[in-house]
């Protein structure tokens, strides 16, 4: 080994341990965080096989047959995901309780639902929703039941306008699953704004779609990395992007990753047989060794990373930098290709 690749390995591996670190200890403070999340909205609205199709269990109590559910009531899934079903929307003065404002005050997403088959944002669900913002902003609005309605597009534009375009307003059906995905994506991305959807992330059953959401958030956070003109502003960060996307990956499939096999992953993404093409561009930190640029190299190799990763984990096959670097050259081919690789979504398609 030549002291060029000594230097850099020096590097990652000093960046690795920090970056390991930090990880873990924001994972193991958000296993000890509690996530709150209320659903809002009449009996008829959905809320219980919708709870059940995000979380892909069956949610028991959720869901009270009409006339049943007169006050606020938090139900435990599981350690620490407290989900709260609420009363109808009939009844504004319940919403204002002081039970009830201080259980909305402390939640943490808000589904507030409306029924697309129905008649949809009534007067009762307009002052139900202005109540509760005055207490609580956190607010996803779900249409549900978009397959027994018409002209959707249009109600989701009604729906914004009425309400000033101030809340996401996502159009799903929890019969048939239609944009549930969608659904659970958003909840995520609300959490992570509270540092509290790896919790939430590990409970869901179906972990695919996330896992592609933080590989490809990696990747192109890696890509702006690899892009950045300023000598030296790249190992280290790339490291840390590298080994942040290991450690919440082994937090949502619940397999244990020890500091020295992720470090080892990351040194080989970068330096070893996987990286060799990004290795042979360094210069920034060491002159005369190349340059750690462009967003298609490090975003190229963070994203093959991913999926390698992910794929050992719903196949059982356990971490370790030779597997990795076997599964690697596979994942790397299908990148340069763009084959079967979800795509990377832009801002306006999550609008949408």
């Amino acid at each position: 080994m030549n002291s060029k690749d000594q230097q850099v390995k020096a590097t990652i591996r000093k960046a690795a341990d920090q970056a390991f670190d930090q990880e873990m200890d924001e994972i193991n403070r958000q296993m000890e965080e509690e996530v709150m999340i209320a659903l809002v909205g009449d009996v008829n609205a959905g809320k219980s096989s919708t709870i059940n199709q995000i979380i892909g269990d069956e949610v028991a109590g959720v869901g009270a047959e009409p006339g049943e559910t007169t006050q606020i009531r938090p139900y435990p899934y599981r350690e620490k995901i407290i989900l709260i079903d609420t009363p109808g929307l009939n009844d504004v003065n319940v919403i204002n309780s002081s039970v009830t404002r201080d259980y909305y005050r402390k939640t943490d997403v808000v589904l507030f639902f409306l029924n697309a088959a129905g008649t949809v944002f009534s007067e009762a669900e307009q002052k139900s929703l202005e109540a509760l913002e005055k207490i609580n902003t956190n607010i996803l609005i779900v249409l549900n039941k978009i397959d027994a309605a018409d002209e959707i597009d249009r109600l989701v534009r009604r729906i914004r306008q009425e309400t000033g375009d101030r809340y996401e307003v996502i159009p799903i059906s929890s019969r048939t699953g239609q944009n549930i995905d969608k659904l659970r994506s958003s909840i995520l991305d609300m959490l992570k704004k509270k540092s509290k959807d790896i919790l939430f992330a590990r409970t869901i059953k179906e972990k695919s779609s996330t896992a592609n959401k933080w590989i490809i958030g990696a990747a192109t956070s890696a890509g702006a990395i690899g892009a950045a003109p300023i000598p030296g502003a790249d190992i280290i960060p790339l490291t840390a992007i590298q080994i942040g996307l290991l450690t919440r990956l082994a937090a949502l499939y619940e397999r244990p990753l020890s500091r020295e096999t992720a470090k080892e992953i990351v040194i080989a993404s970068i330096v070893g047989n996987m990286g060799r093409s990004l290795f042979a561009q360094i210069s920034k930190i060491f002159p005369g060794a190349g340059s750690v640029v462009g967003a298609g190299v490090a975003g190229s190799v963070t994203l093959a990373l991913g999926y390698s990763v992910k794929y050992a984990y719903e196949r059982g096959i356990d971490v370790t930098p030779d597997s990795i670097s076997r599964l690697y050259r596979k994942f790397r081919d299908k990148v340069k290709k763009k084959d079967d690789l979800p795509a990377i979504e832009d801002e306006g398609s999550k609008r949408r």
